[in-house]
């Protein structure tokens, strides 16, 4: 073979690649382009929900309805301190809460406090020290404790359960 057609032969292989790289790029373009009118729907084409602005909350929260001052109270409940048992990596929880209740209520709850300090040692000691590392643990920690509470101290009674120190070591 000659130099010529050697070259001739290396120059239809570079421009053989050319549409297959440009078929690629416009695969890719057209891919996200399409999940973004998907996903997005900027023009209503698919009758999805709009997408959230950045100020509005998709989940309610809470914190979401204002209390007025006056109309709460709150009744601290002393620490608890549960120890975890030998199997576990770590020693001991310490847990200290305070109760939100109605205004005008503060006696009444604070007079079942012992009822209160049962309820939470006999739940954390039965929750396995491995559920303290998951995610959202304390959410549903506080969840499951608030319903066991308004149980002994009545729904009317008490209106939140504020969690002031959650500490495994």
């Amino acid at each position: 073979m000659s130099d010529a057609t050697v070259e001739e032969d290396a120059g239809a292989k570079k421009s053989s690649r050319l549409p297959m790289i440009i078929g690629v790029v416009l695969a890719l373009v057209g891919a996200g382009g399409g999940y973004f009118l998907v996903s997005a729907d900027p023009l209503g084409l698919f009758g999805g929900k709009e997408m959230p602005v950045a100020e509005e909350k998709a989940e309610p929260s809470r914190y979401d309805s204002p209390v007025a001052l006056g109309s709460v109270g709150f009744v601290d409940v002393p620490p608890v301190v549960i120890a975890l048992g030998p199997a576990s990596e770590r020693r001991a929880l310490r847990f200290q809460s305070s109760l939100e209740v109605p205004s005008g209520k503060e006696e009444a709850v604070a007079a079942i406090i012992p009822r209160v300090q049962d309820v939470l040692n006999s739940y954390l000691r039965a929750v396995d020290p491995a559920d303290f590392d998951a995610p959202g643990a304390l959410d549903r920690l506080r969840g499951q404790l608030l319903r066991r509470i308004k149980l002994v101290a009545g729904e009317e009674n008490v209106r939140d359960l504020l969690v002031l120190e959650f500490i495994v070591n």
